[in-house]
């Protein structure tokens, strides 16, 4: 029998490190949920909660509450209305724009690289009021949630990054068989960008369900409001209904959830390539 590898004190310290810095990161989450069931008299106020309720839950669907059950499956909807679609179409315009830059040859080139690049100095709300005033005819409409959010620089970055790893013979035997450049970028490049697609998809639809201050800003009509924007409208932090709050919160977080579970297999594929 082999002899067992003795694990050294420097493992284990590391490993301690590593298991406390996830429980740290992890216990918002853990006290969110934990909350969301929690009856009101106790939220906030004890770590381990005297039993469980749904009372959270049922008063955003109208059962015993203010709220109107209908306003919060509007911004659900409204919240998957805006954000898919920005997903999908930032995952369209980074795709053609990373296959064009790496695999099309043509003059200015650098020139745009260096444009990209440029932009991703700067942080996005410095760009807040000029683009709400170019998107003003649009407010309160999904185009004007959408469009002005669908460029990403990032994307962008990422497709060209994994273009560049590609030989260009693939290709090239594509245009000798008389396929055009859409039908290449469509039916080749994209299913063979699968990993890199799925976390680029994943990552804009998260950031963009997340979105808050540039829909109160674009929509502030209350039948455009998203998830977002009416949680942060109906309930205020440490307010008078901070256990539907929590609760709002968890069903912000499923379909995030729900999506990495789906694809996660894609999404690490995807982080793996990130971090060559």
């Amino acid at each position: 029998m082999g002899r067992k590898k003795k694990i050294s004190v420097k493992t284990y310290i590391i490993t301690a490190v590593t298991l406390t810095l996830l429980a740290i990161s992890l216990f918002p989450y853990y006290y969110m949920v934990l909350q969301s069931f929690t009856s009101w008299d106790q939220v906030d106020k004890v770590m381990v909660p005297h039993g469980f309720t749904l009372r959270s839950y049922e008063y955003l669907i109208g059962k015993g509450g203010a709220t109107n059950s209908m306003m919060w499956v509007r911004a659900l909807i409204n919240s998957f209305l805006v954000a898919f679609p920005t997903a999908v179409i930032s995952v369209i315009i980074g795709l053609c724009n990373g296959y064009s830059v790496c695999k099309l040859k043509f003059k200015g080139e650098r020139f745009i690289m260096d444009s990209l690049l440029f932009q991703m100095f700067f942080p996005t709300i410095i760009l807040l009021v000029p683009r709400y005033m170019i998107a003003k005819p649009m407010a309160n409409t999904y185009g004007g949630m959408i469009i002005p959010m669908c460029i990403s620089i990032w994307a962008i970055f990422m497709y060209i990054n994994y273009f560049k790893t590609l030989p260009n013979e693939v290709f090239e035997a594509a245009k000798i068989d008389g396929a055009g450049e859409l039908r290449i970028i469509f039916y080749i490049a994209f299913p063979i960008t699968k990993s890199v697609t799925t976390i680029v998809f994943l990552s804009i639809f998260m950031q963009r369900w997340s979105e808050l201050m540039w829909d109160m800003l674009i929509a502030p009509n209350i039948q455009m409001q998203t998830l977002n924007v009416l949680i942060s409208t109906q309930f205020k932090p440490m307010g008078a209904f901070p256990g539907p709050m929590y609760a709002a919160s968890v069903i912000l977080t499923l379909p995030i959830i729900i999506l990495f579970l789906c694809f996660s297999k894609y999404f690490k594929e995807g982080i793996s390539f990130m971090l060559k």
